[in-house]
């Protein structure tokens, strides 16, 4: 085929398996004897679930949510003004900057003081937030592999414990 390599096999129903019947595996005795432990995913889930997530998110709902909007109209309202009054815009404020010069550079200067509020409401009501979840979700995930390994250890050694 014309989009396959030099020496590429060729994929029998397609390069993902599309087209290909489902496989059943069977369980293994050993798996069977495992008790559930939550996954990483369903300790994520649950963090996200909680107050602090949820407060968290809130806060930066709060923050971004009218500042892009703010930022948007002044962007459109320059392009806008430049389209529809050229006679406003090219009116000289000191000697040959105009207004729209000026007003274009006023874009960038406004970029950057919103993204340095940006990074300062952050820092003020977010990271510690954040870091305390992240830590949250580090510990319950490394309890989560301990208890699994250890689990996995007695069935491996026939010690009994864990079952």
């Amino acid at each position: 085929m014309w989009f396959r390599g030099q020496g590429e096999p060729s994929y029998p129903g397609g390069l993902f398996g599309w087209n290909q019947p489902a496989v059943r595996a069977s369980v293994p005795p050993e798996a069977a004897r495992r008790v559930d432990f939550p996954s990483t995913v369903d300790i994520y889930r649950e963090v996200q679930g909680g107050a602090a997530f949820q407060q968290m998110r809130r806060r930066y709902r709060r923050f971004v949510g009218p500042a892009a909007v703010a930022f948007l109209l002044w962007y459109f309202g320059y392009v806008v003004a430049v389209v529809t009054a050229p006679g406003l815009m090219a009116r000289p404020v000191i000697g040959a900057l105009n207004v729209a010069l000026l007003a274009g550079l006023a874009q960038f200067l406004t970029t950057f003081l919103l993204t340095w509020a940006y990074a300062g409401h952050a820092r003020r009501y977010r990271d510690r937030a954040a870091l305390e979840l992240r830590w949250t979700v580090y510990e319950r995930a490394g309890a989560h592999r301990s208890a699994a390994a250890v689990h996995d250890a007695s069935h491996r050694t026939g010690s009994g414990a864990g079952r």
